[in-house]
């Protein structure tokens, strides 16, 4: 299982048009948004897509993790939490994305990188076990945690609170079908506050650029 994923990751050198254009649909949800800011302050500069103050999302989550431990985002409190929806299948944007932010973290350094967590959500439960998922996400980085809507409810409650798309795309057999998603992932500041909306796929600079400012550190 680990030796296909790095396959899969080592031919992931492009990015779905069709899904890159869900997550893009998503993204024009949120024009006119303004981040507030105090009198004489500037905003952070960004290179992702500043939603802080946005009313429209998720606030937290409550999903089992690979050992079935309810996991929200007080688990993670003092961190930066990327929150990122796909499934192990993907055959582009997912494996690129994870290969990027396990990236983010090495060039980060080991001290900060502790300060980041990124949980992998499932939005394919029915082929994706908690076995497959631990074993995907390890692949990439071993602080990665995985995510698995114990059943459809759930699954049907995070995407809704989140906005997510997602939707079956059927294969040439049962087992063979994939999965349209939102191309996009979600971070939340070390006191958890959402701040940002980030495309799917973009190298690993704009992840570097926008964790160091979320830390507290010059983003260089």
């Amino acid at each position: 299982m680990v030796r296909s994923t790095f396959a899969r990751v080592a031919r992931a050198t492009r990015v779905s048009l069709r899904v890159l254009l869900i997550g893009l649909a998503a993204a024009g949800a949120l024009g006119g948004m303004l981040a507030l800011v105090g009198c004489g302050q500037q905003p952070p500069s960004f290179t992702n897509l500043d939603i802080t103050g946005n009313t429209q999302f998720g606030k937290d989550f409550a999903l089992p993790d690979t050992s079935g431990k309810t996991r929200t985002l007080a688990d993670f409190n003092g961190k930066v939490v990327v929150l990122f929806f796909g499934y192990t299948h993907c055959p582009d944007v997912c494996p690129t994305t994870m290969a990027e932010l396990s990236q983010a973290l090495q060039q980060l350094g080991p001290d900060a990188a502790k300060r980041v967590q990124v949980l992998f959500v499932s939005v394919d439960p029915e082929r994706d076990t908690a076995q497959v998922l631990s074993q995907y996400v390890a692949a990439f980085n071993p602080t990665f945690v995985a995510l698995r809507p114990a059943n459809e409810e759930q699954l049907k409650q995070v995407t809704k609170d989140f906005r997510v798309y997602y939707a079956k795309v059927p294969g040439n057999t049962p087992d063979s079908y994939t999965m349209d998603h939102t191309a996009a992932s979600y971070v939340f500041d070390t006191t958890g506050k959402l701040r940002l909306f980030a495309r799917d796929g973009q190298g690993v600079t704009p992840w570097l650029h926008d964790l160091k400012i979320l830390l507290g550190a010059n983003p260089g």
